[in-house]
């Protein structure tokens, strides 16, 4: 049986054939390769529980697993929103409490009301919301989009786990909604190897080991807390330049592994200013000044 989510898409599917996007093939994102003095991600990517400052990086109540996930991603992207966090702020818009948790507990808190402007906070966050969130307040992070996820299709599932793949491998968390029928809880996938996905779940405040058979076979619960896989939000464009890092660290993002399908010639970038050209080669999207790097391929389509 289909989930909500997974009628989405299908919907979606439908409307795209009626009403066919500017693009439906590969794009070609450049982003920043911050190395490792800059970046200061709030958590690892190791399997267990995540803590930092010696608070426990839980969600503070049960409605805001999509803010945890938020902030989350708000650290990795940039370094002053971990530096807001560990030290009150001077200039008079310091977040209520004392301490590194009670901080990350208010600072979750805030972003609920932020990327809830209609929908009531009692139900959680929308991926919409969390979409618009990010683009608003975190513009380092790039922007995302929303993908809805049918779960009964094999081959759309599949589709689905290559383009988080790639973007893990490529250093980029991305947020999972998961949930029964209707979608009900956040995660963030923060890690990818042979074995599956390290994915934070933050009513438990750990990382854990997922295995990919997991989400193909529709049982992630044992993991997750839920067994569906609703949709994920995919970074679409370039990461913006952190301004503490220096123009020379700009590159573009890898690929490691995964099933990049190939560039239709003529295609349009959603985030790119030209045409993808015939023979296009990937050294053509490295930044000015020689930085080597490879290119990071998502299919832009619904």
């Amino acid at each position: 049986m289909r989930t909500v989510s997974g009628v989405g898409r299908q919907v979606v599917r439908l409307v795209s054939r009626i009403v066919p996007r500017r693009s439906a093939s590969p794009v070609r994102l450049a982003a920043l390769a911050t190395d490792d003095a800059v970046r200061r991600p709030l958590l690892s990517d190791r399997v267990g529980e995540q803590r930092h400052a010696g608070a426990v990086l839980d969600q503070v109540d049960g409605t805001t697993c999509g803010s945890a996930v938020l902030v989350a991603l708000a650290a990795w992207a940039d370094p002053a929103e971990l530096a807001r966090l560990e030290a009150t702020p001077t200039d008079g818009r310091s977040l209520l409490g004392s301490g590194f948790g009670a901080r990350f507990d208010a600072r979750q808190n805030q972003v609920h009301r932020e990327t809830n402007r209609f929908w009531p906070q009692a139900l959680g966050t929308t991926p919409w919301g969390a979409v618009r969130w990010l683009r608003d307040h975190v513009p380092a992070a790039g922007r995302h989009r929303v993908r809805l996820v049918d779960d009964t299709s094999a081959t759309d599932v599949d589709r689905v786990v290559d383009h988080v793949e790639l973007a893990l491998q490529a250093g980029r968390p991305v947020p999972l909604l998961v949930g029964s029928f209707v979608p009900r809880h956040y995660v963030l996938a923060v890690g990818a190897d042979a074995a599956g996905w390290r994915v934070y779940e933050p009513t438990s405040a750990q990382v854990r080991a997922l295995d990919l058979t997991a989400v193909r076979e529709r049982r992630l619960a044992p993991v997750l807390g839920f067994d569906r896989l609703h949709a994920v939000l995919l970074p679409t464009c370039a990461a913006r330049p952190i301004p503490a890092s220096p123009p020379s660290q700009q590159a573009v993002i890898p690929v490691s592994t995964g099933r990049p399908r190939p560039v239709r010639p003529g295609a349009v970038s959603r985030c790119a200013t030209r045409p993808v050209e015939p023979g296009d080669s990937r050294d053509a999207h490295r930044p000015a000044g020689g930085e080597s790097g490879r290119t990071w391929l998502v299919d832009s389509t619904l």
